[in-house]
């Protein structure tokens, strides 16, 4: 009994520091307390963020009550039980639930009709992200489709890292080809010859640093460039 107690006084007290931490526009519901949704949860938590965790499985919210802020067994299908919840309050809310494309949708449209200002909401396909889109969602992630994406870059060809942005631009990390080394970056012309921009360069034992127009690029180095995704597929492809 006397452990059980200390627990629960331990666990107020973070609870407590938690919310004179975390400002109003750093509150956020995650509904949804599967493994997308509580690893969202956990990372915004670790942030300094104060996360309301509601799901409808008392198995999952009673496993992640020490951890969150606040945790809640609802309905989330149920606008009247957001309001009791107090969700209308919040500045952003996560939709996390890709087990039910019909309860996302209701969570979601119940979340717009009760004006939160940001709402993500998890699509388990491009129909799903379309539905959300054209409800009025404010940003839908397809985690499993981009995370594919990604990972089939990575295989098949020399990047070390690839981000695409929605305007069909990317984010990679690379070791430099052979056209791009032994002279400044001004002069190696890469952005007017590839359509890529070097913005940063990592040499070994070395930090990663800004590229310049005066910055060499060396043999073996790691390159961080931007541009349109197909130019930076080209380009990392070069010998």
């Amino acid at each position: 009994m006397a452990d059980f107690l200390h627990n629960l006084r331990e666990r107020r007290q973070r609870r407590l520091a938690h919310q004179h931490k975390a400002p109003a526009d750093q509150r956020v519901a995650v509904i949804g307390l599967g493994r997308f949704g509580y690893s969202l949860a956990n990372e915004l938590m670790r942030r300094g963020w104060d996360v309301l965790g509601i799901d409808a499985d008392a198995r999952l919210v009673q496993k992640y009550s020490d951890t969150l802020t606040h945790t809640a067994v609802a309905d989330s299908t149920d606008p009247e039980v957001l309001r009791q919840l107090g969700v209308h309050e919040f500045t952003s809310a996560v939709v996390g639930i890709g087990s039910s494309i019909e309860a996302s949708i209701l969570i979601s449209s119940n979340l717009l009709d009760a004006g939160v200002p940001n709402i993500w909401a998890k699509a388990v396909s491009r129909q799903h992200g379309q539905i959300l889109e054209r409800l009025g969602v404010h940003h839908v992630v397809l985690p499993e489709h981009e995370m594919g994406e990604r990972v089939a870059h990575l295989v098949t060809g020399r990047m070390l890292d690839f981000i695409e942005f929605d305007d069909d631009y990317a984010l990679v990390k690379t070791v430099a080809p052979v056209s791009a080394t032994g002279r400044p970056l001004g002069e190696s012309q890469v952005r007017s010859r590839y359509g890529v921009t070097v913005v940063g360069i990592k040499r070994s034992g070395e930090d990663f640093t800004y590229a310049t127009a005066e910055t060499v690029v060396e043999k073996g180095d790691i390159i961080v460039v931007t541009g349109k995704t197909q130019a930076v597929e080209v380009f990392t492809e070069l010998p």
